[in-house]
């Protein structure tokens, strides 16, 4: 072999070793998000996720990839997409937007973990046999939002203590929806007031249903919980203002957004968990034997400029629990 035909031997070998050095490094894992909502509302939470996912050592773009898939509030979009995450064989699927999505995922797959977060009791939708050993597949946080119902109608009783009955927003499409309004409708009784239910599933049936009441003169609101609503919480907070109706959330979300007050978890936390246990299964820990995380922390949150806006005085013992007022 003389030496020109050496060279180029050497140089082609040269230019194969990259390819093969890459081919045998481990594919980058991929986590399925996936949510019953909308992208851009819940930015902020993917980012609470991501942080998360971070706090483990995982970068997405880096040594993780993210598959997203959105249902933009269509809930029976929702077992077609997490057939489609399967049949991109993720390592992990994260599941936000309420127990639809992750119910589903329960469903389809006895095999891939996943990584839950619920506002219902998961052992009583069975996603997990119990809070401290999950047991399955599946593990993540409960949130607690239908529990918390009768806590919100009595902060609402305190702002607006004349209101005789209260009109309770519901999403009939959301499965915990009709759990809430009956948990609304006995805490109302229960301390002397009526409850009507109003149902919307829709931006156009949201408007409708602000027009109904406002025909029938309500006095009080309570939206109940519902993905679908925080997605469109804009909207919402906007038709309360104009039509002059006191309202009380679950997120605090809808009173950064303009809402008069609102009791629950922290969103932002609860994605930040997720992300934690999705890096930590990705790290080989199983999701048997990782507790279901249960956010014990509740925020109540007061925008005294709404309140203003609204002839409302915030009792001094209401103002005195409040975790944070905006003015």
């Amino acid at each position: 072999m003389n030496r020109r035909e050496f060279i180029a031997l050497l140089g082609g070998a040269t230019a194969t070793w990259p390819l093969a050095a890459r081919a045998q490094q481990p594919a980058m894992p991929v986590i399925g998000f996936l949510s019953t909502t909308s992208a851009v509302p819940f930015a902020h939470l993917v980012s609470g996720f991501r942080r998360g996912l971070q706090e483990i050592g995982y970068v997405e773009g880096r040594n993780v990839a993210i598959e997203f898939r959105w249902a933009e509030g269509q809930y029976d979009r929702v077992p077609e997409l997490v057939a489609d995450l399967i049949r991109r064989q993720i390592a992990v699927i994260v599941t936000t937007g309420g127990e639809t999505s992750a119910v589903a995922a329960k469903a389809a797959t006895t095999t891939i973990p996943i990584v839950f977060n619920t506002g219902t009791d998961p052992v009583r939708l069975g996603l997990v046999a119990s809070l401290a050993r999950p047991g399955g597949n599946a593990t993540g946080v409960n949130i607690f939002t239908t529990e918390l119902a009768e806590k919100r109608l009595g902060l609402l009783h305190d702002l607006v203590p004349a209101a005789s009955s209260i009109v309770v927003l519901v999403n009939p499409h959301f499965a915990p929806a009709v759990a809430n309004a009956r948990e609304a409708e006995a805490a109302a009784r229960a301390g002397g007031k009526g409850v009507v239910i109003f149902n919307a599933a829709t931006e156009s049936e949201i408007e409708t249903a602000f027009g109904r009441m406002m025909q029938e003169r309500s006095s009080a609101l309570l939206v109940g919980s519902d993905p679908f609503f925080n997605s469109r919480r804009e909207q919402i907070v906007a038709l309360a203002a104009r039509h002059r109706i006191p309202a009380i959330y679950e997120w605090r979300e809808f009173v950064q957004a303009g809402g008069l007050i609102s009791y629950g978890t922290n969103l932002v936390e609860a994605y930040r968990q997720q992300g934690i246990y999705a890096g930590r299964i990705l790290k080989g820990e199983k999701p048997a034997d990782l507790p279901v995380v249960q956010l014990s922390k509740f925020e109540l949150i007061i925008n005294l400029k709404t309140a203003t806006a609204l002839g409302l005085t915030i009792p001094p013992g209401v103002l005195a629990i409040a975790d944070e007022v905006i003015e």
